[in-house]
């Protein structure tokens, strides 16, 4: 059975992908998927850099504005949301493209990651939240170095949510989550894929993401934080987590001032897009599109890309899909 085509289109924030997407997607005749963990939330645009509705130009996007911010997201949701939103864009003869740089929820659809084992313990997650209350987000993820130490070393400790799901797999398995995800990332794809990380040097790439946090600021995020909070969201929301919520909610309940929610965004996206190269380093298959390697030209980016889907037989698959 022939495998159907999947172009992948990634890497750190704030390097470029939206404009470059919206170019690939008009060529090949493909739609945009959402791979991005806060772009799903209605009523979070300028925080989490969303694309309008006019920017799209006419090219179809999936998976955003699809939840509510009370409501919470994760990798298995996003998998089984990707998956739908994909079965629709092959039936209508176009190419799916995933865009967006969170790496585990694109790992997800490209290794078709089985979560069947992910079974909830409830005590146990009532545990890690208290501990969380009580000591600290970096007791628990200190807890998760002790018993996987390669799980610590990929997850921030105060991403809390994912801390508490790998010391949760190990409590009900016996086994560290970075065995079972090592042995995922393995498995071969059931997809003719193209998987392109765009990136920056890296002095580029930080003054790109301070002026982004400038802009978003100037465009009104602390309005928009502001509206969410009266909307009745808060810290213990997951959406409220997001880079650039999280600290201006911590403003405006009065723990930092301004300068330092300002100060802490930037150095915390920086450090965001850090680990996203870092994750897209230990990815297989990857084919990296350094912008300075093209002069900054998307239309030489594009030309490469086109070719190296072509290596991949993806261009063909083009073909017979729309015929």
């Amino acid at each position: 059975m022939e495998k159907k085509s999947l172009v992948i289109l990634t890497g750190p924030t704030a390097v470029g992908k939206t404009a470059l997407s919206l170019a690939l997607a008009k060529q090949i005749g493909g739609e945009i998927v959402s791979a991005d963990s806060m772009q799903v939330y209605r009523y979070m645009d300028i925080g989490s850099a969303k694309i309008s509705p006019k920017e799209m130009a006419g090219v179809p996007h999936h998976l955003i504005n699809v939840l509510d911010p009370k409501e919470s997201f994760n990798v298995v949701m996003f998998q089984q949301m990707a998956r739908e939103a994909m079965e629709g864009i092959y039936s209508r003869g176009h190419i799916p493209i995933l865009v967006g740089g969170t790496g585990f929820y694109i790992q997800a659809v490209v290794r078709d990651i089985d979560f069947t084992e992910s079974k909830d313990d409830p005590v146990f997650r009532a545990a890690c939240d208290e501990l969380i209350r009580k000591d600290g987000p970096e007791a628990l993820h200190e807890k998760l170095r002790e018993i996987d130490p390669a799980s610590a070393e990929a997850i921030h400790p105060h991403n809390s949510k994912r801390v508490a799901r790998a010391l949760e797999y190990y409590h009900l398995t016996g086994r560290p989550i970075s065995a079972h995800n090592r042995e995922q990332q393995e498995k071969e794809s059931p997809y003719a894929f193209a998987y392109f990380v765009l990136n920056d040097k890296r002095e580029k790439l930080y003054e790109q993401i301070d002026r982004r946090v400038d802009g978003m600021l100037a465009e009104g995020l602390l309005d928009e934080v502001r509206s969410l909070v009266e909307m009745g969201c808060g810290r213990q929301q997951v959406s409220m987590q997001g880079l650039g919520y999280k600290e201006l909610l911590e403003y405006l309940e009065g723990t930092i001032s301004y300068e330092e929610a300002v100060y802490r965004i930037k150095r915390d996206t920086r450090h965001f897009a850090k680990r996203q190269i870092t994750w897209f380093k230990r990815e297989r298959d990857v084919i990296w599109v350094n912008k300075d390697n093209f002069d900054y030209d998307d239309r030489q980016i594009l030309a490469f890309m086109t070719l190296a889907m072509a290596e991949r037989g993806i261009q063909k698959a083009i073909k017979e899909e729309r015929s």
